[in-house]
């Protein structure tokens, strides 16, 4: 992870913890990869600031797509993890498209806050 990147992962590493997730960092090429405290399985790949953010979240979705461990497939959700600023570019994929694959999109602000900008109709992180 370089940069903003790394800011992003650990904010969102941090927010799962609160929520009493065990977080992994870059397991198998993956940014974060949590078990919930029911045994829940979360997957998530992030992007940090750059100059060209709806080409390196094109980027992201292309990477959480070819990480998706297929043995975990029905069970496990997927997340997006992004700053503030790219959730527009992280939302273009449909929402029935990211409900479909489990995808939820969540950002981190300046402060380190993470937010999720779901649109999806199934609960993220139950």
């Amino acid at each position: 992870m370089r940069g903003d990147e790394k800011r992003v992962v650990e904010a969102f590493g941090k927010y799962l913890a609160e929520q009493g997730w065990s977080v992994e960092y870059e397991i198998e090429y993956c940014d974060v990869r949590a078990t919930g405290p029911k045994g829940q399985l979360l997957f998530g790949e992030a992007k940090g600031r750059t100059a060209a953010l709806g080409l390196d979240v094109d980027t992201l979705y292309g990477q959480l797509l070819r990480r998706m461990p297929a043995e975990h497939l029905d069970e496990a959700r997927f997340a997006v993890i992004v700053p503030e600023e790219a959730v527009n570019a992280a939302l273009r994929v449909p929402a029935r498209i990211r409900e479909r694959l489990g995808i939820d999109v969540y950002a981190v602000d300046e402060l380190g806050q993470v937010e999720l900008h779901n649109g999806n109709s199934r609960p993220a992180l139950k």
